[in-house]
């Protein structure tokens, strides 16, 4: 089917994007192994849907589809959390920065202020 080909050929794209991510260090190995295997298991389901099937019967679900659609939410979920930890992370490491030079920038003036004071 023309589906499986588009979705294959995305997928191996995707996946030689993770691959050049990992070798030029953007990504760590945990991110790479992650993101790597999403998409082998996802062309293993494009090309044999079958698979799906199997694993839908297995968790007692009616069918492979339903699986995929109910385990991509469960994943988008938990990256959404993910995202909005590492979002509140930054947030928090932005404004120690913040602080800091502010409190530097503060005590450069006084210093300066102190040597001007002394000066007259």
């Amino acid at each position: 089917m023309i589906i499986q080909f588009v979705l294959s050929f995305f997928l191996l794209f995707a996946l030689s994007r993770v691959v050049l991510q990992v070798r030029s260090a953007k990504i760590s190995i945990g991110a790479f192994l992650f993101w790597s295997s999403l998409f082998v298991f996802a062309l293993v389901g494009v090309v044999d849907p079958n698979v799906t099937s199997y694993f839908a019967n297995f968790l007692g679900i009616g069918r492979g589809s339903d699986v995929v659609f109910y385990i991509s939410i469960a994943l988008l979920y938990y990256l959404i959390f993910r995202f909005s930890i590492a979002l509140e992370d930054t947030r928090r490491e932005i404004t120690e920065i913040v602080r800091r030079i502010a409190l530097k920038d503060d005590l450069v003036k006084k210093t300066s202020r102190i040597r001007s004071h002394r000066r007259k």
